[in-house]
């Protein structure tokens, strides 16, 4: 921790400060499904939520995931596609797949309870440094730090720390910061209040100022510098990937499906025929059908675009062209490729992107 924060830090009223902020969040708290006990599993699961996620996209799948995976032995013995079900649309699907690993250790390891001490839960898969935080100070009411990009936020402009916190390296500070500023009565509702205030009031641009709880306490407030914190450098230009895929219906009228593999982006998922396109080859139709009958022994007839998706990830964009078409020769189903009726395509879990085809189908046999 820098010598200026340390300065910042020894000018706070540390209590008061933690009397405004508490007192605030006691009468302001959001209702949120997660707050309705104190079970290590749902604030484990709604962590794991939201992270990337708003809050109001999270609480329905919160609902229907605790709906169907009441308790951590139901997740742990929960078949892999159920649970990727669940999560679908969701995205970041690395985050689910590694919470079903971890729920399994926790059953073999420590028999079906949530570790309370920040080696045994830091060991788990998928849980770093913010989640164990939030988990053993919501859940367990112990004094841990738990820092995102909200926390940092407020902190940055309650202490004037201007660390850049899009390196890793800053989270440190913020952590130190933290430590030194929790009530160690009450952790659970300051660190939930840290969230709720950097979501409500202090909010990335036009903080709320004249409604913070803890206006009187912050010194970028005081400066007149809440604007311009926290510094935050850019993320590198997303990669533009062109992509064709074809819903491809056989005699029978099935959907030719592929399931793609267990790493990399999207893993496990199921997904239409597709392939990124090399816009200064050969038409786009011909590269799909050769892709198609290359990859699938699937001999097609293509119709013309029917549609076109854009699809945003934190570090690429895809444009992806559809086409619909039928396989007049037969395919063989193995391993991770299958033909399915729309029913049994629904009960799978896709991308986004993917769903947004299977939408185009249930428009057409509407």
């Amino acid at each position: 921790m820098g010598e200026k924060t340390l300065n910042n830090l020894e000018k706070l009223d540390i209590k008061k400060f933690q009397n405004d902020l508490i007192s605030w969040f006691e009468a302001e708290k959001r209702d949120l499904p997660w707050r309705n006990d104190q079970d290590p599993y749902k604030v484990w699961v709604s962590e794991i939520m939201l992270q990337q996620t708003r809050v109001d996209t999270v609480i329905p799948y919160f609902n229907r995931f605790i709906e169907n995976f009441p308790t951590i032995q139901a997740l742990s013995e929960a078949d892999e596609e159920k649970v990727l079900k669940m999560w679908e649309g969701l995205g970041y699907y690395s985050r689910v797949r590694n919470l079903h690993s971890a729920v399994k250790e926790v059953i073999e390891k420590y028999d079906g309870v949530v570790p309370n001490t920040p080696e045994k839960i830091s060991s788990l898969k998928g849980v770093g440094p913010y989640t164990a935080g939030a988990i053993l100070s919501i859940a367990y009411g112990l004094p841990e730090p738990a820092v995102d990009g909200n926390v940092m936020r407020v902190i940055s402009r309650v202490l004037s720390i201007w660390d850049d916190i899009a390196k890793t390296s800053s989270r440190k500070t913020f952590e130190a910061a933290i430590r030194a500023m929790i009530s160690q009565d009450n952790p659970s509702f300051f660190n939930q209040a840290l969230m709720d205030l950097g979501a409500q009031i202090c909010t990335p641009t036009s903080p709320s100022c004249l409604l913070c709880p803890v206006r009187e306490h912050c010194i970028s407030f005081d400066e007149g510098t809440s604007n311009e914190l926290p510094v935050k450098t850019k993320n590198k230009k997303q990669k533009d990937i062109h992509l064709s895929a074809a819903i491809l219906k056989d005699e029978s009228g099935n959907y030719l499906i592929h399931k793609r593999g267990p790493n990399g982006l999207l893993a496990n998922l199921w997904e239409f025929p597709n392939t990124e396109i090399n816009l200064k080859q050969i038409s786009e139709k011909e590269q799909l059908c050769l892709f198609l009958n290359d990859s699938y022994r699937a001999e097609v007839e293509l119709s013309e675009i029917i549609g076109h998706i854009e699809h945003v990830f934190s570090h690429l964009k895809w444009y992806i062209n559809v086409y619909e078409g039928k396989i007049i020769n037969q395919v063989q189903e193995q391993g991770n490729l299958r033909l399915v009726n729309l029913t049994e395509l629904n009960q799978l879990a896709f991308p986004v992107s993917h769903q947004k085809m299977i939408r185009m189908i249930e428009g057409v046999n509407s």
